[in-house]
């Protein structure tokens, strides 16, 4: 079984998930840009992170056999940070690196004039640079923030065909597919999506643009709930081709799109400017 993670945050794991993750089957994944937790106080700190989504994660996931890929942008949450949002400007000269196969994490955090200006801006950039867009739905108030995401996404130069809409549920799945966009599920624990609905979805609105994420982070969150889908999808009936649609050819068919996929994962060099995580590793 080969898996794609279309939305993990490495970042925050260990070099034991990237082991285990490897193990169960996964053998690439893209790492969104996202808040850490806690207010950046300057642009200089989303360059520093993102020059690590360039550059230290990729070498990282190639100790253990699996293919990294990111993308970037302003998350709606800091996009209401008067401090962080020079980002938007700095933005293009990131855009054009190898590794970047999108624009995102993009979207509504609480749906303010900010994260309006924050997503049309980085939408428009996504079309300038002939980007996908990852974008982040709300937590609070999903409905109608989804609704309001596609309208913007409507009056942008970006083809729906070119957005995936992240973090849906069983109340914004059909509003999200009859938009043309693709879909996204986070499986979580405890919140979001678990297994069980996530094949229930599947079972109803089939398995064409549905991508299917862990979105594991720094919080209460399992970097296997992949596989932990496709194991439930078999059980409950679905093919091994069905499964290697959702977990593979799906998340490959939207990144794609950016012309900036690499699968094989090259034997990673020794050190990387000067470290090494090789100590007691692979």
């Amino acid at each position: 079984m080969r898996i794609f993670d279309p939305h993990i945050h490495m970042t925050s794991r260990t070099t034991d998930d990237y082991r285990a993750m490897y193990d169960a089957g996964v053998r690439a994944l893209v790492e969104p840009s996202f808040w850490l937790g806690q207010p950046r106080t300057s642009p200089a700190s989303f360059f520093d992170y993102f020059d690590a989504l360039l550059g230290w994660e990729p070498f990282r996931a190639s100790q253990y056999g699996i293919a990294h890929h990111c993308t970037l942008a302003l998350n709606p949450k800091e996009a209401n940070d008067p401090r962080c949002t020079p980002v938007l400007d700095a933005l293009p000269r990131y855009l054009v690196k190898d590794s970047v196969v999108a624009v995102g994490e993009i979207g509504y955090d609480s749906m303010t004039p900010a994260e309006d200006h924050a997503l049309a801006a980085q939408l428009q950039l996504a079309a300038d640079h002939a980007l996908p867009a990852l974008v982040h739905t709300p937590h609070r108030d999903k409905l109608a923030g989804l609704q309001r995401t596609i309208d913007v996404i409507r009056e942008s130069h970006l083809p729906p065909e070119f957005v995936l809409l992240d973090h849906l549920n069983e109340t914004t799945v059909k509003a999200a597919t009859d938009s043309g966009c693709w879909a996204g599920f986070s499986i979580y624990p405890d919140t979001k999506m678990d297994e069980d609905r996530m094949v229930t979805i599947l079972q109803y609105h089939g398995t064409e643009k549905i991508l299917v994420n862990s979105a594991a982070d720094w919080g209460k969150s399992d970097p296997l709930k992949t596989r932990k889908v496709a194991d439930a999808m078999l059980k409950a009936g679905f093919t091994e081709d069905d499964v290697d649609q959702v977990l593979w050819r799906n998340p490959v068919a939207f990144y794609g799109q950016s012309g900036r996929l690499q699968l094989d994962v090259l034997t990673p060099d020794p050190l990387h400017e000067g470290n090494s995580i090789l100590r007691g590793g692979e």
